[in-house]
């Protein structure tokens, strides 16, 4: 490879087949290069491998890439040798032929990108001596290698216990690093960090005057929903059935809801499997194959599933519950649409999400002390991840807002702004919400917003009699307005603090500031409301609505007949053939099975998006396809070429 590293632009177009970088990129490698630590915040898809990857071909030794899971090392070390760049990992995973034969590789210096865990640094012995470990039979022998020029850390956000997937493991690093003589060029990595998550990284990890790189959070081929259905099963066949030709993720809060749904849904027709903590290692890692290599379409699990997957062609990701935290939803939602092209993200909510994470969130470890500062910073969280979900505002903003960014109030591409509003002067409804919490703190009575939206109503509840809470003079003020309606309102309530909600398992509904304004009359309460007319609010549209009756296994369900073009049908774009596009992707599929890796690792769907744009009909034209280098030009370059001459 000596005459191909050169320089980091023929890097880019030899290796890895691009003409130019994407922003931040470059930024990023000449900070490493000139010496200089490095902190990158880059989106999901934005390119942050390559801004370690081309400084590590070009800079002398071995580069260390601290990266946090077993299946993200596999990836990246996969594509990395289909590019031609000679790359490895040690893990738990390689058996003992295959350690062995990776320790020689590096001892030989024919490895430029070693991949390794955060917890195998604990064990102290990365630059031991191979012969004296292997004295020992207790000790697994270590590779003699010289001090790495550059260590990197992937997922960063994890040394912080304010982000999302905090990892004791990666307090280790700093030390590890330390300890290396002389002292590496280090270059952290991530795509969702809070300021405050930015400052711990920075710090924990004893950074020197570091290029801070910020490109943004913006992930603008994301489509973002948030849907209210009264029934879950129903509103995820939809979205599937919506989506039935593309590979997508379905994330549940618990391991019973992953099982319930692995249970139901192949009776439906979808290709589905599971990924859980409960599961046996094998089952697991068979399990996460099959979603990577297309052998099944939807993987349904928990969050422990998709840190470092690099699937590319992910097109939707569903949301069953809500997460925890923005940073959780943002993170796991970015796993779609990673190769730029269009993608969905679509969040199932419901109050009783809330509930289940307020327990998640105390009964998160039962072994560790409860940590009441964290709790309640989680709680915090919580309580924006239910704003998101239950406002009426642009949900891109939302997001953005969140990690500190600033953008237009309307983005064109979510289902609050493809849903048509309209102002909603809801000043008397809001003196009767807060009248309702008002007569219930005279009677020192504090409850959840079910039971205050049941009294508002007139619900003859065994509950509100046994209290005596028939006798109150709001009761039943509102027994003519809809349930959701009060909701809507009392959610809006609460986020501009006029109520609050307190607690943890079982939330209640408190006074707040300014109420008194709004009793008073003194302050009126507007807010958007879906003008008469529209469908159920958050699920957007896009499109004609209707029902249909889906019967399957003499289970008759009313599903919506809206015609929304699913996104793996996006290949019917300008200059784009679909039926070349799928003989493309079929040749594709066939060369991945041969060579045991997944489809994506050989060509993205956005690279043969441009084959089919562009049409090549030599092999000079096809290495111009964005995502071909010269190695997979000479690999598959015929073969491609010659399936594009028959179509």
């Amino acid at each position: 490879m000596g005459a191909i590293l050169q320089d980091k632009y023929s890097i880019l177009k030899k290796i890895f087949g691009y003409d130019t970088f994407r922003p931040g990129q470059e930024e990023a490698i000449d900070g490493i290069m000139s010496g200089r630590d490095t902190l990158a915040v880059m989106p999901t898809g934005a390119g942050k491998s390559l801004c370690y990857q081309i400084p590590a071909l070009l800079l002398p030794g071995m580069t260390i890439v601290i990266s946090p899971l077993i299946s993200l090392m596999k990836d990246q070390v996969n594509a990395l040798r289909e590019a031609g760049c000679p790359a490895a990992y040690l893990n738990s995973s390689l058996s003992t032929q295959e350690y062995f034969q990776t320790i020689g590789e590096i001892n030989s210096g024919n490895i430029k990108l070693l991949y390794i865990a955060p917890e195998r640094l604990q064990r102290g012995d990365i630059f031991a001596d191979g012969e004296e470990k292997a004295s020992s039979p207790k000790v697994t022998p270590s590779p003699k290698v010289t001090p790495p020029p550059l260590v990197v850390i992937d997922e960063a956000h994890c040394i912080s216990q304010w982000g999302h997937d905090f990892r004791t493991s990666y307090l280790e690093i700093a030390g590890f690093i330390k300890n290396i003589k002389p002292r590496p060029i280090t270059a952290a990595f991530t795509a969702t960090a809070t300021p405050k998550v930015r400052d711990d990284i920075e710090q924990l990890l004893r950074l020197k005057n570091p290029v801070l790189i910020n490109t943004g959070f913006d992930r603008p081929n994301l489509y973002f929903e948030v849907q209210k259905p009264r029934d879950k099963k129903v509103a995820l066949l939809e979205c599937l059935k919506k989506r039935e030709r593309s590979s997508g993720i379905v994330y549940c809060a618990t391991r019973k809801a992953v099982d319930e749904l692995y249970g139901t849904l192949p009776r439906y027709g979808f290709s589905v499997t599971r990924y859980h903590a409960g599961l046996e290692d094998d089952e697991r890692r068979r399990n996460q194959d099959d979603f990577l290599y297309d052998r099944k379409t939807v993987m349904i699990a928990t969050n422990a599933f998709g840190m470092g997957i690099d699937k590319s062609n992910v097109r939707f990701v569903i949301h069953y519950n809500m997460p925890k935290n923005i940073e959780s939803y943002y993170q796991e939602a970015g796993r779609a649409g990673r190769d730029g092209d269009p993608a969905d993200c679509v969040l199932l909510y419901s109050g009783q999400d809330v509930r289940i994470s307020e327990y998640l969130i105390t009964h998160n470890d039962e072994d560790a002390e409860p940590n009441p500062a964290l709790q309640a910073h989680n709680r915090e969280l919580l309580r924006q991840m239910t704003f998101y979900a239950t406002g009426n505002e642009c949900l891109r903003r939302r997001l953005l807002a969140y990690f500190g960014e600033a953008s237009p109030a309307y983005c064109g591409l979510c289902s609050v702004c493809l849903t048509e509003y309209e102002d909603a002067d809801v000043s008397l409804e809001s003196r009767k919400i807060i009248s309702c919490v008002y007569r219930l703190k005279q009677r020192n009575r504090r409850f959840g917003k079910t039971m205050i939206i049941d009294i508002l109503r007139g619900s003859k509840n065994e509950k509100i009699t046994s209290f005596g809470l028939e006798d109150l003079s709001v009761y039943g003020i509102m027994d003519g307005t809809d349930a959701k309606r009060i909701r809507a309102i009392l959610d809006f309530l609460i986020d501009r603090g006029i109520l609050v909600s307190e607690g943890t398992e079982y939330p209640v509904v408190v006074l707040g500031s300014g109420y008194e304004e709004v009793l008073n009359e003194k302050e009126r309460v507007v807010m958007k409301l879906p003008k008469t007319g529209n469908r159920e609010q958050g699920t957007g549209n896009r499109g004609r609505k209707g029902s249909e009756q889906l019967t399957i296994n003499n289970e008759q369900l009313t599903m919506s007949n809206e015609k929304k073009i699913p996104v793996e049908s996006g290949p019917v774009e300008t200059g784009v053939d679909k039926d070349l596009f799928e003989k493309l992707k079929g040749l594709r599929r066939e060369i991945a099975a041969k060579e045991g890796v997944p489809a994506y690792i050989v060509f993205s769907d956005a690279s043969l998006r441009d084959m089919c744009r562009k049409k090549p009909a030599s092999l000079v034209q096809f290495s111009a396809v964005n995502g071909v280098g010269s190695v997979k030009l000479e690999k598959y370059g015929e073969a491609f070429v010659e399936a594009i001459k028959q179509i």
